[in-house]
């Protein structure tokens, strides 16, 4: 056998073995890619960000296919066994250097104007119909509506309290939401546009939830607004966590956030209203008793 022909068969043999690998590349990526892309999240923002993110991953793309394809190009039509020798009169190309200079800056241009789009975005508070604040506590967290009368602590659900023991017995498995569930859940309104001022009462603490795309740090002293607009059709729970560590606890914070449809927001607000308006005020046999007391003195007296 000619060594022309050896090296046909060589080729053919690299070219079935690198198609094989792409492909078994190819089905490993698409089969774990939900687990290892950004998620797109429920909200306005999320869903910006996921955008920028989708299309710097698409350039960085079509960029690597670009200088790898040249790289490889160059290694199989140039290699040695071909009869190719190095070119050793190259030596400066003003022209060249002006187009790997311009191309990269034209690139980082159209990169750079989405995500200055994206920032001012996030910065922008302007619309926001209400208004919460979010506190951070060693460990748990606390929630003021402002301008509505209620607020409450939002701690973890006794369950997960409980089977987080040592010694308990409890199996975790059988915790539904084990470390992920609360007590007290913050609800808000689908298709509103909130802002979160986010303080701390300690430490740094940082309030994320991973479908809404945002995360901020909650510091002592300091009020630091972001705003959450989730879809008028992603009605349901989701959760979080505290993402900074704060102490011996701080796995144990977790943030579960309700998002209801506006109408079913302003039953459940009515209704929390309600409820710590008459946990605020003293019972009848309390007010009794005070006025019995204040009056005895002066009956005394008499």
């Amino acid at each position: 056998m000619s060594f022309h022909m050896k090296n046909a068969y060589a080729r053919r043999g690299l070219q079935a073995a690198a198609i094989s690998l792409f492909a078994l590349l190819a089905s490993v990526a698409h089969a774990d890619w939900g687990g290892l892309n950004m998620t797109e999240g429920v909200s306005v923002l999320s869903k910006e960000i996921y955008g920028l993110h989708m299309e710097i991953f698409y350039w960085c793309v079509a960029i690597g296919v670009v200088v790898f394809g040249a790289m490889i190009y160059s290694l199989v039509k140039f290699r040695k066994s071909q009869g190719a020798k190095a070119d050793t009169t190259l030596v400066h190309s003003t022209r060249v250097e002006i187009i790997w200079t311009i191309i990269p800056i034209l690139i980082l241009v159209a990169m750079a104007i989405p995500t200055a789009r994206g920032l001012i975005m996030i910065e922008d508070m302007e619309g926001a119909t209400l208004d919460i604040k979010v506190t951070g506590y060693q460990w748990k967290w606390e929630y003021e509506y402002l301008g509505h009368n209620v607020s409450f602590f939002s701690t973890l659900k006794r369950d997960s309290n409980e089977a987080r023991a040592l010694g308990s017995g409890i199996d975790p498995k059988t915790v539904p939401h084990y470390l992920l569930d609360v007590d007290n859940p913050l609800v808000i309104p689908s298709g509103t546009k909130i802002r979160f001022l986010l303080t701390a009462q300690d430490v740094i603490h940082a309030w994320w939830v991973p479908a809404f795309g945002m995360k901020k740090d909650a510091v002592p002293g300091y009020l630091a607004p972001i705003w959450v607009q989730v879809d008028a059709d992603k009605v349901g729970t989701y959760r979080g966590q505290c993402a900074e560590l704060c102490g011996q606890d701080h796995g144990f914070m977790p943030i579960v956030v309700e998002v209801k449809s506006p109408a079913d927001y302003d039953t459940w607000l009515r209704a929390k209203q309600a409820e710590q308006k008459l946990a605020g005020e003293p019972s009848a046999t309390a007010a009794l008793s005070t006025t019995v007391a204040v009056a005895t003195p002066a009956a005394v007296a008499q």
